[in-house]
């Protein structure tokens, strides 16, 4: 469980003022020193990240945030870094010390809330004075779970991460399938994984493997082919797969090679219901068509890595979609947490697969594209919708199928 990726982990933010205990939480949560702790207020700058093993719950990743109440110009920039973390956290993690709660640990509160993200309070430093019934009251009336602890001497720690187990979110617990749902056992997926410059050498690209884990789990059949071998593993198959899964890159030939009797998608469309909203994408891929010159599109990839060659994002994808627009669009792109706060100056967001960040950031910027009005699309859906081949790709998916028909009409 070590080599579990980042965006598959539960993501817990521990947040609070400066100097309340912060980091001694996070180091003995975690029984080790992964934060440095200092009676000066403001020691953390940066969020610190912590992956571990939180059992029975699984994998997990701990995020300690610079205090909330930080002062100065240096102060502003670590808050503005913690607040970019609510878009990320599944689990947040409210300390306060023996004095209680004040207007900060209420704004998180109330942030939280709006976020619907389950929150745990913790009352630290119970080693240097019992916590007044006062402050209780606070907590109580706002019918929140809480742990009285010590960091120091380590009492209601293990409370804490039992508090934790039981506050994980549903959809964690409880994780939508990749495909397995979509191919059933003992059926046969093929997986179209071009090997081209940008493929790492000597491994598959996460979501490939995370579908083939998905389908292996199934007690599903797969096949690996490349692009150019696809229609002749189709024509030695006895019995037509249930799905063809490709690399969106190779839509188009690997379209014109499936039967039309044969279902097809793609990796990036099956990662834009199992790391975002599928419908909400299917709306935002829609939009497409009424794209016009000089219009402004956004492009966001969730990790960032050296471009090379005819890259998807800043190559391709630009370049499909300029060419069904009719003219030249104005392209914008983001890389790893960063996002922008003018988001509605923008036509249209494209956002990548989203592989290497959780569901939880996804879902927020969704959320923060609803608000501002702007059509929000992944790769693989835009890819498709470019080439002309959307219909085609959403049929294993009938309620986005319909979706997209009654945006057709609207």
């Amino acid at each position: 469980m070590q080599n579990t990726p980042r965006g598959m982990r539960l993501h817990i933010g521990i947040f609070g003022k400066r100097n309340v205990g912060k980091s001694n939480i996070l180091n003995a949560l975690t029984k080790q020193n992964i934060s440095i702790v200092s009676d000066i207020a403001g020691t953390t700058t940066d969020p610190v990240e912590k992956a571990m093993e939180l059992l029975p719950l699984g994998p997990v990743l701990f995020v300690d945030t610079a205090g909330i109440d930080d002062e100065g110009k240096l102060g502003e920039m670590r808050i503005e870094k913690t607040v970019k973390m609510f878009d990320r956290i599944d689990l947040a993690v409210i300390v306060s010390d023996q004095l209680g709660w004040s207007s900060f640990e209420k704004e998180l509160y109330e942030e939280f809330t709006q976020r619907k993200i389950p929150i745990i309070a913790v009352l630290n430093k119970s080693d240097l004075e019992p916590i007044s019934e006062e402050h209780f009251q606070e907590i109580k009336d706002l019918k929140l779970e809480y742990v009285i602890t010590s960091a120091q001497n380590g009492s209601g720690i293990d409370e804490l991460k039992q508090k934790l187990i039981e506050l994980a979110p549903d959809d964690y617990i409880n994780p939508p399938a990749i495909v397995a749902d979509l191919v059933p056992p003992g059926e046969m997926a093929i997986l179209v994984v071009p090997i081209d410059l940008e493929a790492p050498k000597g491994r598959l690209i996460l979501p490939q493997v995370q579908t083939i884990r998905d389908l292996l789990d199934n007690d599903s059949m797969i096949m690996v082919v490349k692009e150019r071998e696809l229609k002749e593993a189709i024509d030695r198959l006895k019995k037509p797969p249930a799905l063809v899964i490709t690399d969106s890159q190779a839509f188009l030939k690997v379209s014109a090679d499936v039967p039309k009797n044969i279902k097809l998608t793609s990796f990036s469309i099956l990662f834009a219901r199992f790391k975002g909203e599928l419908n909400e994408f299917v709306r935002g891929a829609a939009m497409i068509e009424k794209l016009k010159p000089a219009d402004k599109v956004l492009i966001c990839e969730s990790c960032t890595h050296h471009a090379i060659g005819d890259d998807i994002g800043r190559v391709k994808i630009p370049r499909w979609l300029t060419q069904y627009a009719g003219g030249k669009l104005e392209f914008t792109h983001y890389a790893g947490h960063d996002f922008p706060e003018n988001i509605a100056d923008y036509k249209l967001i494209v956002h990548c697969g989203a592989c290497m960040t959780n569901r939880r950031e996804i879902l927020s910027r969704i959320l923060k594209a609803k608000k501002a009005g702007v059509p929000i699309t992944n790769y693989g859906l835009a890819i498709a919708y470019a080439l002309g081949i959307f219909d085609r790709a959403l049929e294993p998916f009938p309620l986005a199928k319909q979706i997209y028909e009654e945006c057709k009409l609207s």
